[in-house]
């Protein structure tokens, strides 16, 4: 299951484990990514607390955290190869990965459609 957040981060949950990214119009709105900050393996943190960092030639964005939970994995290749968030942002360009500590954060996340709907009208 993939669901969507409103600060354009997706996340692909399996089990009680979930992949986190940057969104294809985040990384679009943002251009040439040159740099990410990602979290330490094992840093608790809560909804919407910032996880990381996304630089690009144009900006700074924050990473927020979609749910609650502890960090399990980061991605050393995009740490290594930032550009993997333009390239494949939904794919290669992952940028952690989290246990979740409360699952049912997830009810009220995006679904494919309405984040599709909310970033044309962003």
């Amino acid at each position: 299951m993939i669901k969507y957040t409103e600060d354009h981060e997706w996340l692909r949950v399996e089990g009680d484990l979930a992949t986190v990214g940057i969104t294809v119009h985040a990384q679009d709105a943002l251009g040439d990514v040159v740099f990410v900050d990602l979290p330490s393996i094992g840093s608790s943190f809560v909804q919407k607390d910032v996880a990381g960092v996304v630089e690009s030639v144009k900006a700074a964005a924050d990473v927020y955290m979609p749910v609650s939970g502890e960090v399990t994995e980061v991605n050393e290749a995009l740490r290594d190869d930032p550009s993997l968030a333009n390239s494949d942002p939904l794919g290669a360009g992952w940028f952690f990965k989290v246990k979740l500590s409360d699952a049912s954060q997830l009810d009220a996340l995006l679904d494919e459609a309405a984040y599709t709907q909310f970033a044309k009208e962003a």
